[in-house]
């Protein structure tokens, strides 16, 4: 195991001689691979590359949620190569083991047996009907390890504190009113607005961003009344793909809190369920009973804004969470989906579908992305 310090090569040896130390340089060791369950041991070094992508090389702040998928993801594909050279290494044994043997006749019987091996390793996995992961890692697990790398290492800079306590990272008072949104794109969860407004996504875009539960609280009163007086405001919906998430445009359109005294065009950038279909290889797809119940109990109104496949989609439990996302590949999503908006313009075409009465009041053209990114 490498030293993250010096990249001196330490053995188990070296490692137990020297307390858990670097046997060149002395630093600490966080984490020691021996002692860990099997199907997640891992090194400094892999959790400082973990901290260094998620992180864009320390350019963007991230959510702890965020670093336990990435941690998920990459610790599974170790144990799917972990899993395939389990069957790859002692087939070519056998193979080999079975040339020797031929003039015997035992090789006839060992050398099939070696070859069934190789190849069942090196098959690619068959997809499944069922693409649902389970997740084996949990925030308990991923703040111990976060702990244990701090004890010797500098924390994460960019890692988000949880959003009670992000008043820092959120827009003042002062500098809203110096502002002029044309848009505002509102998020169902707390942990992606903090994200996008803690990375300057309202800077860049001259979008403010808002969630639906009213964060950041010390500006959502005064951003709000900013953006009621904007007769061509643009409002971009950005929401996990669960029946909560599903509500959220309607929500916009019907709240007292939100707009439903305004027409806004509102742009559903997602996530919706016919797009994980069209990124199925890309989206982290679980499955709850919890889910399954919330989607059967959906509103008439959010129901006949999605198609039938997708209302069994929800209703057999499936959802995907925003977190399962990296932060460059989330700001990516939004600043194109910005882009798409802006170039729309007063271009109404098939894709904006009229929610309303259809007269010239009452009216909100809703425009959904047929892609995630």
């Amino acid at each position: 195991m490498k030293c993250i310090q010096c990249a001196a090569d330490n053995n188990l040896k070296d490692r137990t001689a020297n307390q858990g130390r670097c046997k060149n340089c002395n630093h600490p060791f966080a984490f020691e691979p021996t002692i860990m369950d099997v199907k997640i041991r891992f090194t400094d070094g892999f959790f400082a590359k973990a901290l260094a992508d998620i992180s864009a090389n320390d350019t963007l702040y991230f959510t702890p949620k965020q670093l336990l998928y990435l941690l998920e993801k990459r610790l599974g594909r170790r144990a799917a190569v972990s899993e395939r050279a389990a069957k790859i290494i002692p087939g070519v044994f056998l193979v080999a083991i079975g040339f020797f043997t031929a003039v015997f006749g035992i090789g006839l019987i060992i050398i099939p047996i070696g070859l069934w091996l190789i190849i069942s390793g090196l098959r690619r996995p068959v997809r499944r009907s069922d693409p649902h992961r389970d997740i084996a890692l949990t925030n308990t697990m991923v703040n111990t390890w976060l702990q244990q790398w701090q004890r010797y290492n500098p924390p994460p800079t960019k890692l988000l504190p949880p959003p009670s306590a992000a008043v820092a990272l959120a827009p003042a008072a002062d500098d809203v009113t110096a502002y002029s949104f044309d848009r505002v794109l509102v998020c169902d969860s707390v942990a992606i607005a903090q994200l996008l407004i803690a990375n300057n996504i309202h800077f860049e875009h001259n979008c403010a961003v808002l969630s639906m539960t009213g964060y950041p609280r010390s500006i959502f009163a005064t951003t709000m009344a900013m953006l009621r007086r904007n007769p061509d405001l643009q409002v971009i919906a950005l929401h996990n793909c669960s029946p909560r998430g599903m509500a959220l445009v309607h929500q916009l359109r019907t709240s007292p809190d939100w707009f439903a005294e305004n027409t806004p065009m509102i742009f559903d950038l997602g996530l919706l369920p016919r797009q994980i279909e069209a990124a199925r290889q890309q989206a982290y797809i679980q499955v709850s009973t919890e889910s399954a119940q919330a989607a059967k109990s959906m509103s008439a109104e959010v129901r006949q804004s999605l198609s039938e496949t997708e209302l069994q989609w929800l209703e057999a439990g499936y959802f995907v969470e925003l977190e399962s996302f990296t932060p460059q590949k989330l700001i990516q999503i939004v600043s194109r989906g910005i882009a798409r908006l802006q170039n729309l313009g007063d271009n109404v075409d098939e894709n904006l579908i009229l929610v309303g009465d259809g007269g010239d009041s009452g009216s909100t053209f809703i425009y959904a992305a047929d892609n995630f990114g």
